[in-house]
């Protein structure tokens, strides 16, 4: 017991010493340079909201006061955690902003930027459309400058709606479709506002291979490395505009480490280019293991010397080479580890595709804390908040059109899926995690010429090195593509490699059963097939093109024992021609087509860690780092002494010995990895017929239930430096409530939210995992449960020894009390739990109206909620009762040893 306190106190340093640090995220594609007259301010706060269609809703006079408050990102409702099958609403929806814009904006000009509506949308500001919009992945944009009022009440209207529609990406039917089209302006929105010369946007200015910043890389090595800036600047004013460009890269400590500048000359009502190159010494070079990150002043100066506009952005020195059969070339030389990643949907339990920005970077952290070093964004753009995350964490992004088996021959549909690659590219193209475009349709028949204009496209908007695309092998117009994925023959010695999706096992395409996809619910046994069938799922073969991508030959089907899949056995065996891997799938999430959610995440949809987490952990390098992320030596037993447990005990480590230990003074049973073995780098460590619970029982009943534990020690030069122990959980006393934020902080922005984990544990702290009693949750403070019994979230049936709840902020930073009861009560019943946290100030400015911003998410409240709060006196005499009953329950327990009820 004490091992497994001191492992809690040095975990909980560990979270104390990372809680210091919070990341930055870019609003429209830069982030703020302070006294450049350039500002971001969020119009995520207080807008009105139906669920419905409303007529004349675009119209100033409209009355919205019966409608509902809300925050963006909002996503039209909230789910059940199991909402596959076309549940969700489709339709049309609309939302309303009110404000009173500030004198300071006069003369500016304004910018209204949406980060995504999911659907085909309408934009109004004060009853004038502003803008139409189809597709739900990337930037909507409005210049609104003469659209304001001054002095009084402006509105934004705008329609949402995200009902099927082919006539634009992805096009397919929801019913039809392996995700969801879950709807609402569900990213952030933005109104940028700046002076009459400025520095465009790329998604706005629609320009090939411009607008913005375009930032690109030549010649990148260790010694020296050129950044090639191309800016679009254009002049509103009414006379014409002479001055400077400033450029400064500063490192990651803000020490400056070159700066140039340009001259500028800008006729009236005229935009033009500004080129410049930086050469850069000894340069720190981004990659997943060093994701370092510059940072690039950019500022515009009238020839008086006075700052009119200017931004910052982070850029990562990298080059991205496809070598064919010698593999991935990072910074000049060959890559030489796999880069193993997962698909990533955006949707999370209960919010849909609502996320915080804070929820993407966790979800960015969670992933690589679990070794992984490439993300596929499955099927579309997603938030640049991820992206963002991506570039600091050190993951590889492949960046995708939306898509998914569906081609349509309207023009139309072309028109805008054209449209659909230039901004992908124009919005992530300075993302240092950006690894290559992948601007085909997913699993789609789409013809050849398609894929042949979609090349072009994208050497057209990226006309620089280290920038490429993939397609499928095999597809129709794979023959333009130098990378390929998903390898069906023999290997091409003229392409790369690359394996988009692998993993997932169906028996078919209907009743879709499966060993790889496990809801966590399921538990012990669910949880080891699956992991094991991502890792190594007995005699693996390890000759490629495998048939799990090619067709299985009779011999191979004689040979059962033998499995013919892909798996991280063999994945690590794969020629250096096949640079790596993305799993089939991080998280569990919801689809159109079938009713069941797709389980086959190494995570839940609360991003909760299934047993397939920790395999791919002990892939990760054992030497510790300064990544953002975990790092270092781990090791997890995946078992819980249940009396349903296996007798194998199945432990996941990156060390290179593992000691296993089974009841107190036992001799340790000692596993060594191979030397040079080939395959994944830490395979699973299975102790053959170890666990026995008659031993777990005899040693209880003599009243040593301290010795009764496994403990797992790692090893690395023959030192311990890591361990793992588990205890049996005894009898459920309390239900103890955690945060689950990656240390972050909760901001006090209205949308802003955090999964509360609430468990289920016995007196020392062990989660009871077999126990399905009902938790009711209620708060107090500057928050907001999210969902309630309606849709099952409130109160919830512990799953697997744990119930979460996702807990919103309020626009008010202070305190937040969360508490979490039994749902039926009884003296023997465990001890109601309560969690104390607070949230923080959100600095970033913002527009709304205060009494909408007041009213934001009220209107969820329900009576069930109070049941779970219970005052600290309350809690003290249940604790007490609690305490009586267990001191009269010995008398039980002694009369069971005396008559013998239990033993067999």
């Amino acid at each position: 017991m004490k091992k497994f306190l001191n492992f809690i106190a040095v975990f909980l340093t560990f979270i104390s010493a990372k809680a210091s640090y919070e990341p930055q995220f870019s609003t429209a594609g830069f982030y703020a340079l302070e006294g450049t007259g350039r500002k971001a301010y969020s119009m995520n706060i207080g807008w009105r909201f139906v669920k419905s269609d409303a007529t004349n809703a675009e119209t100033s006079n409209f009355d919205d006061s019966k409608w509902a408050v809300v925050c963006l990102p909002h996503g039209l409702e909230y789910l059940p955690v199991e909402a596959s099958g076309g549940i969700n609403y489709q339709g049309p929806a609309w939302y309303r902003k009110h404000f009173t814009p500030d004198d300071a904006l006069k003369g500016k000009k304004l910018f209204l930027h949406f980060e995504a509506i999911m659907g085909k949308c309408k934009v109004w500001v004060n009853g004038i459309l502003v803008t139409e919009h189809f597709g739900g992945y990337l930037p909507v944009i409005a210049d609104i400058s003469s659209k304001l009022k001054w002095g009084e009440d402006n509105v934004i209207a705008v329609k949402a709606d995200n009902s099927d529609d082919p006539l634009y990406l992805p096009g397919k039917s929801q019913a039809q479709l392996d995700f969801c089209y879950f709807g609402g302006i569900y990213r952030d929105s933005w109104l940028i506002a700046h002076n009459e010369v400025f520095i465009t946007d790329p998604n706005f200015e629609n320009e090939v291979a411009g607008g913005g910043i375009f930032i690109s890389y030549n010649n990148v090595s260790d010694e020296s490395a050129e950044v090639n800036l191309k800016l679009h600047l254009r002049n509103e004013q009414k006379t014409n505009f002479a001055g400077l460009v400033e450029y400064e890269l500063l490192d990651s400590n803000g020490k400056l480490v070159i700066s140039t500048s340009a001259k500028l000359v800008l006729k009236k009502g005229e935009a033009t280019y500004s080129i410049k190159n930086l050469k850069l010494k000894s340069p720190r070079l981004w990659s997943p293991e060093s994701p370092y990150l510059y940072y690039l002043n950019i500022r515009i100066k009238d020839n008086k010397g006075k700052l009119v506009d200017g931004y910052m952005r982070r850029i990562g020195i990298r080059a991205i080479e496809f070598k064919q059969k010698d593999g991935l070339w990072l910074n000049g030389k060959p890559y030489n580890d796999k880069l193993i990643g997962a698909n990533r949907h955006q949707d999370f339990a209960v919010v849909g595709n609502a996320l915080s920005n804070s929820t993407h970077w966790r979800d960015a952290k969670k992933l690589r804390d679990a070794g992984m070093k490439a993300i596929r964004n499955a099927h579309y753009p997603q938030d640049p908040a991820f992206m963002d995350a991506c570039d600091e964490l050190g993951l590889f992004v492949i960046v995708n059109t939306p898509g998914w088996q569906f081609w349509n021959n309207a023009p139309i549909f072309s028109e805008r899926l054209y449209s659909d690659i230039r901004n992908m590219v124009r919005r992530d193209r300075n993302c240092a995690s950006l690894f290559f475009w992948e601007p085909v349709l997913n699993e789609t028949s789409y013809p050849a010429a398609f894929a042949k204009n979609a090349v072009e496209i994208v050497k057209n908007e990226y006309p620089y090195p280290y920038s490429t695309m993939a397609c499928d092998d095999g597809a129709d117009g794979a023959q333009y593509f130098s990378l390929l994925l998903r390898p069906k023959s023999k290997l091409d010695s003229t392409k790369t490699y690359f394996i988009r999706e692998w993993g997932d096992n169906v028996d078919d395409w209907k009743a879709q059963n499966s060993n790889s996809r496990v809801s966590r619910a399921w538990g012990e046994v669910p949880m080891l097939v699956q992991a094991a069938h991502y890792g190594k799922p007995g005699e693996v073969n390890t000759k490629w093109p495998i048939s799990a991508i090619s067709a299985v030959s009779p011999d191979e089907r004689k040979n059962k024992a033998v499995f013919n899949g892909i798996c991280l056995e063999n994945l690590y065996t794969a020629p250096r021609q096949i640079v790596g891997a993305c799993l089939w799938h991080s998280f569990d999430h919801q689809r159109g087509y079938h009713a069941d959610p797709q389980f086959a995440g190494i995570m839940d949809a609360f991003r909760q860690p299934k047993y397939a987490y920790y395999i791919f952990q002990s892939q990760r390098s054992a030497v510790k780092s300064d990544l953002i992320a975990e790092t270092g030596p781990m090791v997890f037993i995946a078992h819980e002494m249940t009396p349903f447990s296996p007798k194998d005990v199945t432990v996941y480590s990156n060390c290179d010995e593992v000691r296993l230990t089974f009841l107190k003074d036992s001799k340790p049973l000692i596993y060594k990895k191979e030397p040079q073995r080939l395959g994944m780098p830490s395979p699973p460590i299975i102790f053959s017929d170890v666990f026995d619970f008659m031993s777990c029982k005899s040693r209880s009943r003599a009243g040593k239930k301290d010795e009764v534990f496994l403990l797992a020690e790692g090893l690395i030069d023959g030192k311990v430096v890591a361990t793992c122990k588990q205890y049996p959980s005894e009898a459920p006393d309390h239900i103890r409530l955690r945060l689950d934020n990656d240390s972050l902080n909760l901001l006090a922005n209205g949308s802003d939210f955090v999964t509360v984990i609430a468990e289920l544990v016995d007196k020392k702290g062990i989660v009871k995992r077999l126990n399905n009693s009902s938790v009711a949750f209620s708060i107090e403070g500057e928050g907001r449960l999210l969902g309630d019994e309606s849709i099952q979230a409130n109160p919830c049936n512990l799953s697997w020894g744990s119930a979460p709840i996702l807990v919103q902020a309020t626009t008010k930073a202070g305190k937040i009390k969360i508490f979490a009861s039994i749902l039926h009560e009884g003296g023997i019943r465990p001890i109601s739990g309560e969690l104390v946290f607070s949230s923080v100030e959100n600095k970033v400015p913002g527009i709304f109206n205060q009494k909408d911003a007041d009213l934001a998410g009220k209107q969820t409240v329900t009576t069930v909620l109070k049941r779970a709060n219970k005052s600290e006196l309350e809690i003290e005499v249940q604790k007490l009762r609690k305490e009586l009953n267990d001191y009269k329950i010995k008398e039980v327990e002694k009369q069971q040893n005396k008559f013998g009820e239990g033993i067999n």
